[in-house]
């Protein structure tokens, strides 16, 4: 905004942050309710945001039941202590090396919050997660953006770590890595991403991104628990909201060296968890069946729509996560505007950069079924 602009504007804009002021807000997946009020479509299909079509398990489901009758006029344990102590046992870990998020979200802001600011920078892929800008953004810091691999990689758009390891400045403090990562769905090998850890200066904090690790085939999936001994500016964040179903009450953790921990502790709010999300996790943890059930109907339902969506001559990228990114050849708005109007929400990615592509979360069958029906006919195939 130039000084003639301000001279013009509010009193209570020109003081706003400029990084604030440039932002460009998340745009979440439309909810079925919109699609209602905008088209009067009724009966729709919700495929845009990586939830678990599945839901929650029947016992935090009991739990929670339970739990919704009894006094809600306390405030929650602001520590999360039984949480916390649940975490600690299933990751061999001390508790005060937890930090615990209002989703995963919430962890990627702290790290912000902590560690940039203005004179710094973060540095990530193109066409990852929005949050890593958005957040960079409000603290005033720079972003140094890496080029995506090509289209002709065997992870094709996904995060290139020679890339990273080449644009890394004096000045970056945060390394934002996805991984699997949205909205691609592309991974990173261990080894690959070992020797990239090994090579980063032990001042810059590595945020590793696992929102999706439980969709992801164990030959693949890295052991960051054990790089943490190794690695001390090493942060994995997790999320309760895909593969445990607990989106709408929004729990996330983060962990780390005890020192950072400490840190992001003090910028988080009083109470960022609310006491129904609390115990919901506590439950959760404690359901590996439900974890595997998920985890079995997204594998098989990903393999179905990917054989489905390639046999429809469609590009789709690879994909270890709970969506597919599928290409089009051509802008997709008109086919993501087709399939609203059938009653098939999915997530357009021009927003990540990628315009001819569209996101598809892992539906159940008769969910998946109706989607291919709505695209053959957007299509005309």
């Amino acid at each position: 905004m130039n000084d003639a602009m301000k001279d013009r504007a509010p009193a209570f804009l020109r003081n706003v942050l400029e990084g604030v002021r440039r932002l460009a807000p998340y745009e979440p997946g439309m909810p079925i309710e919109e699609l209602q009020r905008r088209l009067g479509v009724a009966e729709a299909v919700k495929l845009a945001s990586n939830e678990n079509p599945l839901g929650i398990s029947p016992k935090v489901r009991a739990a929670l039941e339970r739990a919704s009758a009894g006094p809600l006029e306390r405030y929650p344990d602001g520590s999360g202590f039984r949480l916390k102590r649940k975490l600690a046992e299933l990751h061999r870990i001390e508790p005060e090396r937890i930090t615990l998020g209002n989703g995963s979200n919430d962890i990627l802001e702290f790290v912000a919050r902590v560690f940039l600011g203005p004179g710094r920078a973060a540095l990530f892929s193109r066409h990852a997660f929005a949050v890593y800008p958005i957040a960079t953004q409000a603290q005033g810091a720079d972003a140094v953006v890496v080029p995506a691999l090509p289209a002709t990689s065997a992870q094709p758009y996904g995060h290139d770590l020679d890339g990273f390891a080449a644009a890394l400045r004096p000045d970056v403090s945060v390394i934002f890595i996805a991984n699997p990562n949205n909205p691609t769905g592309t991974w990173l090998q261990p080894g690959a991403l070992e020797r990239f850890l090994a090579d980063v200066p032990a001042h810059v904090i590595v945020v590793l991104d696992e929102a999706y690790w439980h969709y992801q085939d164990p030959a693949t999936r890295p052991d960051a628990r054990a790089w943490l001994e190794r690695f001390p500016n090493l942060v994995v964040a997790r999320t309760f909201s895909k593969v445990h179903g607990l989106a709408a009450l929004r729990v996330g953790y983060a962990l780390s060296h005890a020192g950072v921990a400490d840190l992001m502790n003090r910028v988080r709010q009083p109470f960022n968890n609310n006491g129904l999300a609390l115990l919901a996790a506590e439950v959760a943890l404690e359901d590996e069946a439900f974890v595997q059930r998920s985890v079995a109907l997204n594998t098989a339902q990903r393999e179905r729509l990917e054989r489905e969506f390639k046999a429809l001559g469609l590009i789709v990228l690879p994909s270890q996560a709970n969506f597919l990114a599928v290409g089009f050849g051509r802008d997709a708005a008109p086919v993501h505007q087709g399939l609203l109007e059938r009653g098939v929400i999915v997530r357009p990615m021009k927003s990540y950069g990628l315009p001819q592509f569209l996101r598809v979360t892992v539906g159940l069958d008769a969910e998946n079924t109706r989607l291919l029906a709505a695209l053959k006919e957007v299509l005309g195939t």
